[in-house]
């Protein structure tokens, strides 16, 4: 009776792993197909995304340019706020 008990098992545990098996040998599939090869969707958004790299690459001088001009604009454009307040409290009389 143990005997029969055992072989049972081993042929349980035997099934179980012939089961794992299948599946890791199909998600090894899956992503073979997804991110294995040159051709697969991971390595053509690898390419898009070095794309747009190279062709933004030359943005960042021109981008930093533009925040030091923003800021000085943003520097007169409160001292033109500051002004018109007080011409608007000097006429209205109010200080």
């Amino acid at each position: 009776m143990i005997v029969g008990w055992a072989l049972l098992t081993a042929l349980g545990v035997a099934a179980l792993a012939a089961v794992l098996v299948g599946y890791l040998v199909a998600l090894v599939r899956v992503l073979d197909r997804v991110g294995g090869q040159p051709t697969s969707y991971l390595a053509r958004i690898r390419m898009g995304v070095r794309a747009i790299e190279v062709q933004t690459g030359h943005l960042p001088p021109h981008v930093e340019r533009l925040n030091g001009g923003a800021s000085a604009l943003r520097h007169e454009l409160r001292a033109v706020a500051a002004a018109l307040a007080a011409a608007a409290g000097a006429v209205t009389g109010r200080r």
